[in-house]
């Protein structure tokens, strides 16, 4: 290998390697300015990491603590590092990454937590949609089999064993507060996070009863009456007003038109 290949491939080393690996190959060249540099740019790597995880999950990096975040986004730039120069979408596998580390095993909704996070920032990123509230007409000439919803961008459900949605709204909103979202996590209770995008704001909040389910299977292109058979005790009559205000709900079709022009439900 010629002395460039070398250096090159010690600089890749010292971004992305596994630590006591990229010692062996940067070894070699520890001397003067390129030792230096070598040095340089792994600090900026990892603070790059940690600056781009922190961006994309701030709730989770103030239950950790800045150190410990640190090591976490230090450790998920060697293990996976980017495939793409645009940081923005680099930061998706930290939830299993979390999920499967043995120091934070006695710590399991922080997975969860991480995972709402993501929602929210795929949900930031989405393509624009523009609501058309007068296809609800629709709803008056159409019987349920052959309706679908079009929900807002970035709608995603994160069932958890855990209150994740409290706990996430009381870090970025203090709603519910962190007193009472800490009894929640204590008693034990769960929660689906519901995450869309209303305009131009992330939302989050609790999922109703039945409305995972519901809003689960409206992902899944099922038609209204399927989705309904899957939402158990959810009022659709009061789902519906609510998702309107929200934003949750863009618009409705019928399941000809969707399956004719591939749109999302």
């Amino acid at each position: 290998m010629s002395p460039l290949a070398q250096q090159q491939q010690a600089l890749l080393m010292a971004l992305f390697g596994a630590p006591q690996d990229a010692s062996k190959l940067i070894a070699p060249h520890t001397h003067g300015a390129w030792a230096r540099g070598l040095q340089a740019y792994q600090s900026n790597g990892h603070a790059l990491a940690q600056r781009s995880l922190q961006a994309s999950y701030p709730v989770l990096a103030q239950l950790l603590g800045e150190e410990s975040f640190e090591a976490l986004a230090c450790a998920l730039w060697h293990a996976q590092p980017p495939q793409c120069g645009d940081m923005a979408l680099w930061g998706e596998a930290l939830p299993a990454f979390v999920a499967a580390s043995a120091q934070l095993v006695d710590e399991p909704y922080l997975a969860d937590v991480a995972r709402v996070e993501w929602a929210l920032h795929r949900a930031a990123t989405a393509a624009d949609a523009e609501p058309e509230l007068a296809t609800l007409a629709l709803l008056t000439v159409h019987e349920p089999a052959q309706l679908a919803l079009r929900l807002a961008p970035g709608t995603a459900v994160i069932d958890s064993f855990y209150p994740v949605a409290s706990i996430v709204t009381a870090h970025l909103e203090a709603s519910p507060t962190l007193e009472e979202a800490g009894q929640r996590l204590r008693a034990g209770l769960g929660e689906a996070a519901l995450v869309w995008r209303q305009g131009f704001k992330p939302r989050l909040r609790a999922a109703l009863p039945g409305e995972a389910a519901f809003v689960a299977a409206l992902l899944g292109r099922g038609s209204l009456a399927a989705a309904l058979d899957q939402a158990g005790p959810l009022d659709f009559s009061l789902w519906l007003s609510q998702a309107v205000y929200s934003g949750l709900l863009l618009a409705i079709t019928t399941v000809s038109a969707v399956t004719t022009t591939g749109a999302p439900p």
